[in-house]
């Protein structure tokens, strides 16, 4: 996998690997359930323009299997909204960072999570840590959901 992916906890943050893709839970989140979306190319590719059209076929599978599981994993909460940034700045490999919008405060195993910036733009630096074991949980979760909606 290239240095994007691994910088953001590979395999461990694993919820999905597609054929062009890979869908992780972010370790530092910035709202619950924040992911990462991140082609696995070859280090060289740095464009999202460079991709194969199966992967730029596919990348809509993936938005839309992360989009229904964070429409369950916190019900009866639902997001408002979701966002999605491809800044490229840092981790060079076509990537791309998804992020749940909520308008009222969420649960996850005995903690409250707010989405203090909604409805506005987020600051990419005011990320939290969930406790490993409830990040784990919350991944696995998401996982479980996905695998439930494919196809036999």
């Amino acid at each position: 996998m290239n240095k994007t992916i691994q910088k953001f906890d590979y395999p461990n943050s694993l919820i999905k690997e597609y054929d062009h893709w890979v869908l992780m839970l972010r370790p530092k989140q910035v709202t619950i359930g924040s992911c990462v979306i991140a082609a696995k190319c070859p280090d060289h590719v740095t464009s999202i323009g460079d991709l194969s059209p199966a992967a730029g076929a596919e990348l809509i599978t993936v938005i839309h299997d992360y989009e229904m599981a964070m429409k369950q994993v916190f019900v009866p909460i639902i997001p408002v909204k979701f966002n999605y940034m491809a800044l490229m700045l840092v981790d060079p490999n076509p990537h791309f960072h998804a992020f749940p919008r909520f308008d009222r405060m969420v649960v996850h195993e005995n903690t409250e999570y707010l989405d203090a910036a909604f409805p506005k733009l987020l600051n990419l630096a005011e990320t939290f840590k969930m406790p490993l074991e409830s990040r784990q949980n919350l991944r696995d979760h998401i996982a479980a959901l996905i695998h439930e909606r494919m196809p036999p």
